[in-house]
C-alpha cells in the first residue's frame, strides 16, 4: 500500500515508521483518532522522533490538541540522535531515551481504569498530525 492509499487508523496499524501524509488525510486520520479515544479514560504516548527536542515539541502539540493537563519530562538526553518518548496521561510522567533502529512517529495507546475492553494502539502516526 502506497501513501496515497491510507484513508484509515486500520491503513497503518502494521507500518514501523508513519506514512506521509496529505493535510486531508491527516485530518480524516485525527477526526477518526478522536471518536475511537472517547472509550477510554486515559492514554500512554510513545514518540518516536529524529531528536529529543522534536519529541517533547510533538508531547506538548499532543497535550494541546486533546486538551491533556502538561506531563512532566523525567528525563533529559544530552546525547544528539533518534529518541523514544513514553508519555504516561495517568501518571502525569514522560520518559526520554536515545534509540537507534526506531521508526518515526507516534503512538497511542487507550486504557481505562477497569479494564472493560483490551488496550488499544494506534499509530503510528506522522508527527505533524497533531500540529497547529
Amino acid at each position: 500500500m502506497d501513501d496515497s492509499q491510507i484513508n484509515c487508523l486500520a491503513d497503518i496499524s502494521k507500518l514501523r515508521s508513519a506514512p506521509n501524509l496529505n493535510p486531508k488525510q491527516s485530518e480524516a486520520l485525527l477526526h477518526e483518532l478522536r471518536q475511537v479515544m472517547q472509550e477510554f479514560e486515559w492514554f500512554t504516548l510513545g514518540i518516536m522522533a529524529p531528536s529529543a527536542k522534536q519529541a517533547v515539541s510533538v508531547l506538548r502539540n499532543i497535550e494541546q490538541t486533546f486538551s491533556w493537563s502538561a506531563m512532566q519530562l523525567a528525563d533529559t538526553v544530552e546525547e544528539e540522535g533518534p529518541v523514544f518518548l513514553k508519555g504516561n496521561q495517568h501518571t502525569g510522567e514522560a520518559h526520554l531515551r536515545v534509540e537507534f533502529g526506531i521508526g518515526i512517529g507516534v503512538l497511542i495507546s487507550g486504557h481505562q481504569t477497569e479494564p472493560v475492553q483490551p488496550v488499544n494502539t494506534w499509530g503510528p502516526l506522522p508527527l505533524e498530525v497533531f500540529s497547529d
